[in-house]
């Protein structure tokens, strides 16, 4: 079983001085399968950090049995299976290298108007599953409108998300969309990202739902288990920057598994039929050779 050991105590100036390292990665997660079911997983490194990988980075099913791997339309890598009844592992341990750097700031980077977008990133301007930005108009226009458009928008976006909702794991449920998050002022971190990709979205600025491996690496340890971690990204001049609404200050350590309109498209499994979920055990921490 993956346990959430030994992390790296630091100060600000510590995480802004990190050098480059090897991170060891992995999970132990088990169900308990009532009937044979098919399964979809999103377990992986996304495809754009397959370079930094120092070891193979597969899933382990066991039992063993035929898996197919594939690149889904937002670019992330997936792996399909048909779990039989009784009990199921999925497992994996990596390594990865980081550069040691913490998430990249640029105060001047400038919105792009929606007529002047990639059209890849079009669809990350309108409503999802959980982002309602229809009914955001009005709200993000008022408390955002304001604000210079660009980089300093979305970070203020991230500000008021951060400050006006409370974290806690007691207030988690599949079913809470961005509205509820907004209306609740409590969540947990996917709940703090939704809120904050659709105000982005509501201000014509294209933002998008990640999620990956960011381990207490450059900052106090949490006492809570290790878990994955939710973050967004927003479309700023010509590229997608990584924003954090929850942790709210740049972190280091943090690994991209897979992106999406919010978290409905990045789920880590999807069964088609029931699978109950038996142990959950993650880890993202410094490698010690």
């Amino acid at each position: 079983m993956f346990l959430k050991s030994r992390v790296v105590q630091s100060t600000p100036d510590l995480l802004a001085s990190n050098e480059a390292m090897i991170l060891c990665l992995g999970y132990d997660i088990e169900f308990e399968i009532p009937a044979p079911v098919a399964m979809v997983a999103l377990l992986n490194v996304h495809p754009s950090r397959v370079a930094d990988l120092r070891a193979a980075d597969e899933l382990s099913v066991s039992p063993a049995t035929v898996v197919e791997s594939f690149i889904d339309s937002f670019g992330n890598r997936c792996t399909r299976f048909l779990a039989q009844h009784g009990a199921l592992r999925l497992s994996n341990s990596t390594l990865i290298y980081d550069a040691g750097i913490p998430d990249a700031v640029n105060p001047a980077a400038r919105e792009i108007p929606p007529q002047e977008l990639p059209r890849d990133a079009l669809r990350y301007l309108y409503n999802s599953r959980y982002c309602e930005v229809d009914r955001f108009c009005a709200i993000a226009s008022e408390l955002f409108g304001s604000v210079p458009p660009g980089w300093a928008r979305v970070q203020a976006v991230c500000d008021w998300v951060h400050a006006k909702v409370s974290f806690g794991y007691q207030y988690a449920r599949p079913t809470k969309s961005a509205l509820d998050v907004f209306t609740e002022r409590f969540g947990v971190c996917r709940d703090f990202q939704h809120l904050a990709v659709t105000m982005c979205r509501a201000l014509n600025i294209p933002a998008r739902y990640a999620t990956g491996y960011l381990g207490d690496i450059g900052v106090p340890p949490s006492p809570d288990p290790m878990d994955f971690s939710a973050w967004f990204e927003a479309y700023l001049e010509d590229r997608w920057w990584t924003f954090d609404a929850r942790h709210n200050h740049p972190r280091l350590g943090r690994v991209l598994m897979a992106t999406g309109r919010d978290a409905s498209d990045v789920a880590i499994t999807t069964s088609f039929g029931i699978a109950n979920l038996r142990q959950f055990a993650v880890v993202s921490e410094e490698h010690v050779a």
